[in-house]
């Protein structure tokens, strides 16, 4: 008799998928609502409850510190503008990483996602945990130091969670964004309200000598935008999940266009009402400003503004996981990532094995890290390949002016963003120029040795499909096919 091996049996189990009456694909389950969730979800994070106090300590006074908030928003609406196009053009799911691939070339794609799955989405959701879990223990030890071992284990928790949530089921996920997106609004609402109460009262003080202290220079400038930008990050989320909106042609600029203006002005509304409330001084001495600023507005309700701050962070770690897993999916798909990584679950329809292996490098990266740290050295490698990307945009301008554009950006757009992205990757090495910067760019240039023989050569050992096959199995997961 013959007996059936377990690489028959996963064979079998592709083919059953592929030959049966459900096509195994992403599904088209966001609308607009969803879409403008999942960009102000994202985008409304830790950032605004944490990087407060960086901007002014980078730029020394309430003024200029306002101006560098409503420069990150624009710069944000333009790269959005920019992205807009680039996501009506190409529809497919994967941002940066698929437009890099399809204008600019394989190489350069690769290294994308590979920096992005290792070090990226990784690190981004690490710091939006360490957020959360500040917040969180903060409301157990208010008049004391935080304990680290507690803020890791919460970190880590929330991390955990995340991974289940989004594994389980794609329109749970996308509800709870909703939800978390309306709770954090309430939150910052408190606070806008509040400041305008007491600017009402003639607490203007503050304002009087606004730009007292400035400081000048390329370089703190430009680190102080990497802590605004960071309070903005998630502005290009919605591209990594084109696959999974309702109308894309339609339903991506609207998103867009809605979010980010929302977004900014709520923004510049909150960081008046913490310079009407606090002084300087308290600002910069301030381990979690929004409690700082709850303690001497709200008093023992000050838990309000606690549990808003720790929604925030956990509805941003949300939108992280949601758009950062689809990279993943979608770089495995190409060829440029482990072919289990482009597998969905067979009946839940999410890429699971992309979020677990998202989820695990997490995990490790809140270890060792701290907010600051990791906001400056993920900014830096960040905007390195928003600037590749927009120079792809402006090249298919330029050399393919007569493909069809369901939506077309002035071109004087996105060569400002290219601009602004140079700056930004150029300031802080010129100003004060750091060893971390260069292992940064030396990670990413070790994934031309990973490059050469896994995706040029398309080195493939027998051992690694026998491993794809009995993670296939256990995860019950089977490859996809790109939606239409």
């Amino acid at each position: 008799m013959h007996r059936r091996t377990k690489r028959d049996s996963s064979s079998s189990y592709d083919e059953k998928m592929e030959h049966g009456t459900q096509k195994l694909q992403l599904k088209r389950e966001l609308g607009l609502v969803s879409a403008v969730s999942l960009i102000t979800g994202t985008m409304i994070g830790s950032g605004i409850f944490m990087s407060p106090q960086w901007v002014l300590y980078y730029m020394g006074s309430p003024g200029a510190s306002l101006l560098i908030w409503a420069a990150c928003g624009v710069l944000a609406m333009l790269g959005a503008l920019s992205y807009a196009e680039l996501g009506t053009v190409i529809r497919e799911s994967g941002g940066e990483y698929i437009y890099i691939l399809r204008n600019v070339g394989t190489l350069p794609a690769f290294l994308l996602a590979y920096t992005s799955v290792i070090l990226l989405r990784p690190s981004s959701i690490a710091a939006i945990s360490i957020g959360f879990s500040e917040y969180v223990v903060a409301a157990f030890y208010q008049d004391c130091p935080l304990p680290q071992v507690a803020v890791k284990c919460t970190a880590a928790a929330c991390i955990l969670a995340l991974s289940m949530i989004n594994c389980l089921n794609v329109r749970l996920s996308a509800s709870l964004m909703n939800f978390f997106t309306a709770a954090k609004f309430i939150a910052l609402l408190i606070i806008t309200v509040g400041g305008m109460v007491f600017l009402a009262k003639g607490n203007t003080q503050v304002f009087q000598n606004a730009f007292e202290n400035t400081a000048v220079g390329f370089g703190p400038v430009g680190v102080a935008f990497y802590q605004g930008l960071w309070s903005y990050d998630g502005w290009n989320n919605l591209n990594s999940v084109i696959e999974e909106l309702k109308n894309p042609e339609v339903s991506l600029p609207r998103a867009l266009m809605i979010s980010i203006p929302l977004v900014t002005c709520t923004y510049l509304l909150v960081n008046i009402s913490y310079f009407a409330v606090m002084t300087p001084q308290e600002f910069l001495s301030s381990d979690a400003v929004a409690i700082s600023w709850g303690l001497k507005v709200l008093g023992s309700w000050t838990w309000i503004l606690s549990l808003g701050a720790a929604l925030s962070a956990f509805g941003s770690a949300n939108g992280v996981f949601f758009s950062g897993g689809r990279v993943c999916f979608v770089a495995a798909r190409e060829g440029h990532l482990p072919n289990i990584l482009s597998m969905l679950h067979v009946k839940r329809l999410t890429p699971s094995p992309a979020l677990i292996l998202t989820s695990a490098i997490s995990l490790i990266m809140i270890i060792p890290s701290d907010f600051r740290t990791i906001v400056n050295y993920t900014s830096f490698t960040t905007w390195l390949f928003y600037g590749t990307t927009i120079a792809g945009l402006i090249y298919m301008k330029i050399k393919k002016p007569d493909i069809p554009r369901p939506y077309k950006v002035p071109i004087i757009i996105p060569g400002i963003v290219l601009i602004a992205a140079i700056y930004l990757v150029l300031a802080p090495i010129i100003d004060s120029p750091q060893l971390e910067y260069l292992y940064v760019v030396l990670f990413i240039l070790s994934g031309v040795i990973v490059y050469i023989p896994v995706v040029h050569y398309k080195w493939s050992p027998k051992c690694f499909r026998s491993i794809t096959h009995y993670l296939q199995l256990l995860l019950e997961v089977s490859p996809a096919e790109k939606n239409d």
